[in-house]
This record gives C-alpha cells, structure tokens and sequence, in this order.
C-alpha cells in the first residue's frame, strides 16, 4: 500500500504546490485590483504594496512551477517578516494576533523550497527537455540505471 502512496507523492506535491500557489497569487491580486472586496493598496508602497507583488508575481510562479524553488523561498521570507513585524507585536500567538495566514503560508511555502515542484510543473518540463527526457533524476540514478 505504501509503494502505492509513494508513487503518488509527485503528484501530490504538484497539487498542494498548484493550490497554495493559487491562493497566495489571489491574496496579491486582491490587494492590487480591489478583487473580493478588499481595499487595494499602491504596487510601491512600503510593506503592504511591495508584500501584494510579491504575493502575485511569487504565487503565480510557484502555481506554474516556474522557478518554483527561489519564488517560494521569497514568498516564504515575505511571509515571515509579514508575521513578524506585521501581526507578532499585535499578540505573541497567531490566534490573538490573527496571523494565522501569514504563518501558514510561510512554513507552506518553506516545504515547497526543500520538496520541489513535484509533478505538473514547468521546471519539470523544462528539465526535462534539457536533458534529453531523464527528467529530474539524480546522477547516482543515471550510474545505477539499466540502459534500454
């Protein structure tokens, strides 16, 4: 059963990599654009303004699995100084300070950096492409594998 689950995991690290991409690029769009109710903020204005870019741009990276590694780790990072600075001096835990957003899509997006896009991703692709359809296998793969 768990050969099963871990050949599945790929893709479910894509899916989780597609969803939490989606809703951070719309937590971005939202501050912009004045989408789903929410008061918008100027693209240059220091924190909120720079945070909502990086919020769309970093999500929409991290959706297509573009650059996957170094969007979420400054998504990650902005998410962090967000909780910090932002919602920290507010309470000392997220349930009083109401950064439970903040802190999740942080360590979210930590994981991300350390697992890789998994599966549906452009960089997956695109590595593929480059290296004559091996995909992401590693070197000790390439030595040990049998040649067709």
């Amino acid at each position: 059963m768990y050969t099963r689950l871990n050949h599945a995991q790929p893709y479910a690290i894509g899916l989780f990599r597609i969803v939490v991409g989606l809703l951070f690029a719309c937590h971005g769009a939202a501050s912009l654009f004045g989408l789903f109710g929410k008061d918008t903020v100027s693209a240059g204005s220091w924190p909120g303004g720079f945070a909502a870019v990086i919020q769309l741009v970093g999500g929409g990276l991290v959706l297509l699995g573009l650059g996957t590694r170094v969007a979420a780790l400054v998504s990650s990072g902005s998410m962090a100084y967000a909780y910090f600075n932002v919602h920290q001096p507010e309470g000392l835990f997220p349930m009083q300070n109401n950064g439970e957003p903040a802190a999740m899509f942080c360590w979210a997006f930590l994981l991300i950096v350390f697992t890789g896009p998994g599966a549906l991703s452009l960089d997956r692709l695109f590595s593929s492409r480059d290296s004559g359809g091996e995909g992401e296998r590693t070197g000790q793969e390439r030595r040990t594998a049998v040649p067709a």
